[in-house]
């Protein structure tokens, strides 16, 4: 690398500023039950559960890894109490799993309020080395689970006539192109189509549909998956020099479930400035 060049990179590091200042609870959503897919662990669904709380919702987390959902209920617990929190493994591939983890919501707590289709699968692979396997995962768990969930939650919430909300997360790359992305973006871009329709049907009852779209949000379970290479790429694009934390995202997700977003629905909301 050239003189120039390294002082270019050593002013852009410079220059990127620090995570701000995390943002309190203020009782957003006290009193509302919510249920959280793939909330186990650090990543955005864990950020949700967590901000959920602070704001007084009561949650139900699902998660396929039933061990780290253990370890996030009793955390959870520790810190808001067991009356707060609980957690059920649930695979939004299976339609079982799926009601199991809705009627738990509505046994222990009476009602339905707020429903969070964080689960999804990535994976990079060219299209022209692709296996239908792989294409099949990645929709089967980041669009179909997402139906599932969704319907799941509307006809709970129609059949009681209960106002609700149902916060879908979609992924940048849903707008934008990326090289290896093809199943992914697919299925986010499918998540945004589903988001508008969803809404459109459910406005009748009273229950808004809205998502998130994320482009890079760091935490531990992301850098295990992935290249150290694409996240210095992905973060290059950033134009704030670093990735969201999770509780950035959660944030958004927390304003899409309260009623500061209430004449909101069948949006989309990039959660950074990257929408194409």
């Amino acid at each position: 690398m050239s003189s120039v060049e390294e002082s270019r990179t050593e002013s852009r590091t410079a220059s990127r500023p620090c995570p701000p200042a995390y943002v309190p609870g203020h009782e957003l959503l006290t009193g509302r039950t919510a249920v959280i897919t793939a909330a186990a662990g650090t990543g955005i669904g864990g950020a949700t559960a967590r901000r959920f709380l602070e704001e007084g919702a009561r949650v139900v987390l699902g998660d396929t890894h039933a061990r780290r959902l253990r370890a996030t209920v009793a955390a959870l617990c520790d810190g808001f109490g067991s009356r707060q929190v609980t957690g059920l493994p649930c695979d939004v591939t299976d339609e079982a799993q799926v009601a199991a983890l809705f009627d738990l919501a509505e046994e222990r707590h009476g009602a339905l309020d707020i429903v969070v289709n964080n689960a999804g699968l990535g994976g990079t692979a060219d299209l022209v080395e692709m296996t239908d396997e792989q294409w099949d995962k990645v929709i089967d768990i980041s669009l179909n689970g997402t139906f599932r969930c969704t319907r799941a939650a509307l006809r709970r919430l129609r059949d009681r006539g209960r106002e609700g909300v149902v916060v879908n997360v979609a992924s940048v790359v849903g707008w934008r192109a990326q090289r290896g992305q093809a199943h992914y973006a697919a299925a986010k871009a499918g998540v945004m189509a589903l988001t508008r329709c969803a809404a459109v049907e459910a406005a009748a009852y009273g229950v808004r549909v809205n998502a998130v779209s994320p482009s890079l949000a760091m935490h531990p379970h992301l850098v295990k998956v992935t290249t150290p290479e694409l996240l210095a790429e992905l973060t290059e694009r950033e134009p704030f020099g670093r990735p969201a934390e999770p509780w950035e995202v959660a944030n958004v997700v927390v304003f899409l479930a309260s009623g500061y977003s209430s004449y909101m629905t069948g949006e989309t909301v990039s959660v950074s400035s990257q929408r194409a």
